[in-house]
C-alpha cells in the first residue's frame, strides 16, 4: 500500500518507551499519544488519544519480559489502529520474542515463532520491522512484508573504533557461525568456534574450541544473551585456552535470572549490548555498555514511509 505523503505517526506500548521516544526524536516527530493500562483482573486496555485515520502508523514494541503481557499489548494496539482506519500499520519489533521455538526439534514441539507471526497478521499488521531475528527464516513465517535489520554492523562499529590488535571473533556455538563470520568480515579478523553440548534447555557444557585463540583478543558474538550461562562459560574457557582480553557482544540483552551475576563473575572484560530491550537500573554494571539502535530504526521507518529500499542502509 502506497501511503507516502500521508502523515507518519510513531506509537509505543509499555515495553520500551525510551527507545520509541528516541526513534521519534530522530525522525523529528512527536511520540503518538496513547495509553496502555490494565483492568483490575489483569486484562489489557488500550486508548489511542489522537486520530490515525489514513496515517502511516508504526507501533514500537519489543516482546521482551514480561513477554506475554507485551505481546498482548502489541496485538491489542494493532487491533485498535486497524479499527481506527489507519492507512498502514507496521509492527516494529526491535526484539521478536518466542523466536527460539522456530521448528519442531522433537516430536510434539510447538512452533511458536510461526504462531506469533500469525497472531500479528491476524491482529491487522500490514508490515513487520524487526532486528536480528533468532533465525532469518522466520521472515518466511509471515505472509506480509518483513524488513529485517542487522545488529552486527552497529556492534562491529564499536570494536572498529577500539582498534584492538590480534583480534579473533568467536562464535559461542555452531548455530552462530554465520553471524560470527559476518561480524569478523567487518573487522577483517579470523573466527573461532566453540563446540559445545547442551544436555537440556539453559544448560550448556563447553567441549572444544575450533581455531586459534592463544594470545589473542577475542570477541564473543551472539544475537541474544538470556541466562548468560553459555557466554560466561565460553569466556572462561577462552581464558583457559590462552586468550588475552575477552569481550562479548549481543543485540538482545534478555539477561534473565542469574545472568548479571554470571557476567560479573566471568572472564568477560566488556559486554556490548544494544537497547532493543531496556536494561533495568539494577542490571547496570560496569562491564556493560549500551549502544542505541534508534538511528537505524528511524532510518528504516523513514525509508518504509517513503517507499524506498531499506536494505541500502547496510550497503
Amino acid at each position: 500500500m502506497n501511503t507516502s505523503g500521508s502523515e507518519i505517526k510513531i506509537f509505543s506500548g509499555n515495553a520500551n518507551k525510551a527507545l520509541a521516544k528516541e526513534i521519534a526524536d530522530n525522525l523529528g516527530v512527536n511520540l503518538g499519544s496513547s495509553e496502555v493500562t490494565t483492568f483490575s483482573d489483569g486484562e489489557i486496555a488500550c486508548n489511542i488519544n489522537e486520530t490515525v485515520r489514513g496515517t502511516d502508523v508504526f507501533v514500537v514494541q519489543p516482546t521482551c519480559p514480561p513477554v506475554n503481557d507485551y505481546l498482548m499489548e502489541l496485538l491489542i494496539m494493532i487491533d485498535a489502529f486497524k479499527r481506527a482506519s489507519a492507512g498502514r500499520i507496521t509492527a516494529v519489533l526491535p526484539y521478536y520474542g518466542y523466536a527460539r521455538q522456530d521448528r519442531k526439534a522433537k516430536a510434539r514441539d510447538p512452533i511458536t515463532a510461526k504462531l506469533v507471526a500469525d497472531l500479528l497478521t491476524t491482529a491487522g499488521a500490514d508490515r513487520i520491522l524487526a532486528m536480528d531475528l533468532h533465525a532469518a527464516q522466520i521472515q518466511g513465517y509471515f505472509n506480509i512484508p518483513v524488513d529485517h535489520l542487522l545488529g552486527v554492523p552497529i556492534l562491529a562499529k564499536y570494536f572498529q573504533e577500539k582498534n584492538l590488535s590480534d583480534l579473533v571473533v568467536v562464535s559461542p556455538d555452531l548455530g552462530s557461525v554465520t553471524r560470527a563470520r559476518a561480524f569478523a568480515n567487518h573487522l577483517d579478523a579470523p573466527i573461532a568456534i566453540i563446540d559445545k553440548r547442551r544436555p537440556r534447555a539453559n544448560v550448556s557444557e563447553i567441549m572444544n574450541i575450533i581455531g586459534e585463540v592463544d594470545g589473542k583478543n577475542v570477541i564473543l558474538i551472539d544475537d541474544m544473551i538470556d541466562t548468560a550461562g553459555t557466554i560466561a562459560q565460553a569466556a572462561n574457557a577462552l581464558k583457559e585456552f590462552g586468550a588475552k582480553d575477552v569481550f562479548a557482544s549481543c543485540t538482545h540483552p534478555v539477561l534473565s535470572g542469574p545472568a548479571m551475576d554470571r557476567i560479573d563473575k566471568s572472564a568477560i572484560k566488556e559486554l556490548i549490548i544494544t537497547n532493543t530491550i531496556p536494561l533495568p537500573e539494577e542490571k547496570h554494571i560496569e562491564k556493560v555498555k549500551t549502544i542505541s539502535v534508534a538511528p537505524v530504526f528511524a532510518e528504516a521507518i523513514s525509508r518504509i514511509y517513503r517507499n524506498i529500499s531499506v536494505s541500502k542502509i547496510f550497503d
